[in-house]
């Protein structure tokens, strides 16, 4: 009997400390789990003093642009992203551009290429389906670019029999053509499509307002864009999808710049060159 009692202490004390090491074995991996969370979150990063890498356009006049010679940025993407970087507490010579292109922008965001995307990046569905997007920091829509001197041209109703230029591939040009009649000239780039407006080969190009603003206020006394939007572009901040510390901060930060006046200036320095008035502050939505 006096060993089986002691045999029964000695089961009691070893299940007492299986769990007791089992406690503090769930206990250790559920700090380990946050702690891998938190440092999964691009705020916790840069609180920890990491660099910030946005992701912008480098051939788009006005919206994103890297001077060959003295490797400098400019550009509307450009501004509105040392704006946010600052309000998120990133220094100017902690941020680290990166050239994206429409089709890498989700792909460098889901693999962590970079942090941030603002490249005239449109909000839809399908794309907060993939990474996350605050915003939006510019309402803008489809509008024509046509040369300064060319009256003929006020909206998209005049463009029957007119050669109009976008994108190969644009759904933009299916819609030139059988909505209102015009001839479509695809090229491979909108800088292509712009060379043959000057050169009067086309008549008119088209695409997001903002992109042929950028265009317009590099050649302001050659190029203008008529008529008011006829479709609308959100467009938005891309990061890390689920990240809801950044999202937070992001939204923040465009409350901010949009308050203060820094929203506005950026658009005249850049946009705004085109002759254009500035437009609208937008409404920050209230989910990522």
């Amino acid at each position: 009997m006096r060993m089986r009692r002691l045999r029964v202490g000695a089961a009691t004390v070893a299940v007492a400390l299986t769990v007791t090491a089992c406690g503090f074995h769930t206990s250790d991996s559920a700090k380990a789990r946050a702690s891998a969370a938190a440092a999964a979150s691009l705020m916790a990063r840069i609180q920890q003093g990491s660099k910030l890498v946005v992701g912008v356009e480098f051939n788009q006049p006005g919206i994103g642009v890297k001077d060959p010679t003295t490797g400098l940025f400019s550009g509307f993407d450009v501004e509105i992203a040392n704006l946010i970087a600052g309000r998120l507490g990133v220094k100017e010579y902690d941020i680290e551009f990166r050239e994206i292109v429409p089709s890498n922008r989700e792909t460098s965001l889901i693999t962590g290429a970079v942090d941030l995307v603002i490249a005239s990046y449109s909000i839809t569905d399908a794309r907060r389906a993939m990474v996350g997007q605050a915003g939006p920091y510019l309402v803008t829509g489809q509008q024509l670019l046509v040369r300064k001197d060319d009256d003929s041209i006020s909206g998209p109703a005049a463009l029957k029999g007119k050669k109009v230029c976008a994108m190969t591939g644009s759904p933009s040009l299916k819609t030139m053509q059988q909505k209102y009649g015009a001839k479509p000239a695809p090229f491979a780039t909108y800088t292509e499509c712009v060379t043959q407006l000057l050169n009067k080969a086309v008549d008119a190009v088209t695409t997001d307002g903002a992109i042929l603003l950028g265009y317009a206020s590099s050649q302001p006394e050659q190029l203008k864009v008529v008529g008011a939007p006829f479709s609308t572009e959100r467009y938005g901040i891309g990061f890390k999808r689920g990240d809801s510390a950044t999202c937070a901060a992001l939204r923040q930060a465009l409350v901010q710049i949009f308050a203060d006046g820094s929203w506005i200036k950026a658009f005249k320095q850049t946009l705004g060159k085109a002759g254009v008035p500035t437009p609208l502050k937008p409404v920050v939505d209230p989910t990522c």
